[in-house]
């Protein structure tokens, strides 16, 4: 599955979530996260420096804030969990960088 984020301002820091809830079974629950970003469209030399700290947990929800980011770049963002019955499980999202208004 894919998600398409709304488009974020070079100035901004946004918390974006990648919502899992129906990938999870019950009594299921994750054990870890991550969250990758490379370039889909666009250049940045250093395309994780878009990701801020790292992902949190919430159920079936994880959330990433991120800033920055080149403007009329595109990222793809990969969040991998873990889960307790040691599966592995992905989403995809898109986020793309708006040149902030002047």
């Amino acid at each position: 599955m894919k998600v398409t984020f709304p488009a974020k301002r070079q100035g901004e820091t946004l918390a974006l979530q990648f919502d899992f809830t129906s990938k999870l079974a019950a009594n299921q629950y994750f054990t870890s996260a991550t969250v990758t970003a490379s370039v889909y469209s666009g250049a940045d030399p250093s395309p994780s420096l878009v990701l801020s700290g790292s992902a949190t947990i919430s159920g079936a929800v994880v959330t990433q804030k991120v800033t920055g980011g080149v403007a009329g770049t595109i990222y793809s963002l990969l969040c991998t969990v873990s889960s307790s019955d040691g599966q592995t499980l992905e989403l995809m999202g898109f986020l793309a960088i708006a040149q902030d208004a002047v």
